[in-house]
């Protein structure tokens, strides 16, 4: 049976072996999907073992897709401009890296009726989620996007690869007047919630690439309770990218919002 995985650190909360399941069912596929838990600084053996033993692709998630961008013979799109790879597809004996965690953020956000074109967005954190979407959110054409981090020179760096509507900041420098605040950080996973000023959050659409599967993520109930004009967890992100990734290994394209409502079902 083919084999596909979604590697991290962790990984064990991981609902992608679900989703890919739910996406085979639907569209009449044979596979088997598994997690792989790769400790720090070893990416690279893991990723070789499992190609080696016969994987077919991986989903990359933290905090491995700079590494997995290293790794590839060919970052294509998205993955060579980001220098983020998400996934791993096999092609005759040699691994292509893409991205499609910036379709899927956008194609999340337009799902929920939030079209970026032409508005101020602020994405916090400059690690491999944010590098991943970036090129997404520039090509849907935001008006403004400020990438602000706790180490100002990684936001900058960051920025400086983009045009000049993509700006840096520090997190504890930032004004209010943003219409989209995404939070690109895994500080969620550790209970944090609060990583900037309350006012920006305040009648601002607020999304966190981090998900649960009953959209109660620590950011999302602190944006709520700061008065964000809405919430949004990752999870349809989630689904959105997973989606492009199925297509990428199998060749069709899975119906991805009937499988996000079967899971967001499952929490009830």
């Amino acid at each position: 049976m083919d084999r596909y995985a979604v590697i991290g650190n962790p990984v064990a909360h991981s609902l992608s072996p679900e989703i890919h399941h739910a996406f085979a069912e639907q569209t009449g596929q044979r596979l088997s999907y598994e997690k792989l838990t790769a400790p720090a600084g070893g990416f690279r053996e893991a990723a070789d073992s499992f190609f080696a033993t016969g994987g077919l692709g991986l989903n990359v998630t933290l905090p491995f897709k700079g590494n997995a961008f290293e790794w590839v013979h060919e970052a294509r799109g998205a993955a060579a401009r980001a220098k983020a790879v998400n996934t791993i597809a096999l092609e005759d004996d040699r691994t292509a890296g893409f991205n499609t965690d910036g379709e899927g953020l956008v194609g999340d956000l337009r799902a929920l009726g939030v079209n970026v074109a032409g508005r101020s967005l602020l994405l916090i954190g400059a690690g491999g989620a944010v590098q991943g979407v970036l090129p997404a959110l520039v090509d849907a054409g935001a008006g403004r996007i400020v990438v602000a981090n706790r180490t100002v020179s990684r936001a900058r760096a960051l920025a400086a690869r983009y045009p000049a509507n993509v700006e840096s900041a520090a997190l504890d420098g930032l004004a209010p007047g943003f219409d989209v605040v995404i939070n690109g950080t895994s500080a969620g996973l550790k209970g944090q919630g609060a990583l900037i000023d309350e006012r920006i959050a305040r009648d601002a659409v607020c999304y966190d690439m981090l998900y649960a599967r009953d959209g109660s993520t620590p950011f999302c109930g602190w944006a709520d309770r700061a008065g964000a004009s809405a919430v949004a967890d990752g999870l349809g992100m989630l689904v959105e990218q997973a989606g492009t990734a199925f297509a990428i290994w199998r060749g069709v394209r899975p119906d991805t919002r009937k499988v996000l409502e079967e899971l967001r079902q499952g929490c009830t």
